[in-house]
């Protein structure tokens, strides 16, 4: 996947598709909790239960779905399991773009309708069409 500078041409369907599914695997406030953690080295699934103050239940969910999307890696200690960053350096690097991008934006993504503080769900794509057409209007 490259997501072009802009000098670059733009990305094919493909390229974004994949580009939205990372950042749809980071769009979780506990999730990202948890790689945060995990940038620091090893964690066991009680550790982070401890650390986050989440329930065993939670946490393990949010692992396996970090893990199907690549994001982290396990391995047997003893009775329990083990994870890690598959690649620290390259997510300490998309989550330092990202708090300089909020830097830059200020309160536009905490106040946005469609996916800011408070919202429960993912609009459809008709009701993002409606607040593009709304928002022409300001």
């Amino acid at each position: 996947m490259t997501i072009p500078t802009a000098v670059e041409s733009a990305p094919d369907g493909g390229d974004l598709q994949v580009a939205a599914a990372l950042f749809h695997s980071l769009s979780d406030p506990s999730r990202l909790a948890i790689l945060q953690h995990l940038i620091f080295g090893e964690h066991r699934v009680r550790d982070l239960t401890e650390h986050l103050g989440l329930a065993q239940s939670t946490v393990s969910a949010h692992l396996a779905c970090l893990r199907e999307c690549g994001l982290v890696v396990s391995r047997p200690q003893g009775r329990a399991s083990v994870f890690s960053l598959v690649s620290a350096p390259e997510l300490l690097a998309v989550l330092a773009a990202a708090e300089r991008l909020l830097a830059t934006t200020g309160q536009g993504v905490a106040l946005c309708p469609n996916y800011g503080l408070g919202t429960t769900t993912n609009p459809t794509p008709e009701e993002l069409k409606v607040h593009a057409t709304v928002g022409a209007d300001r």
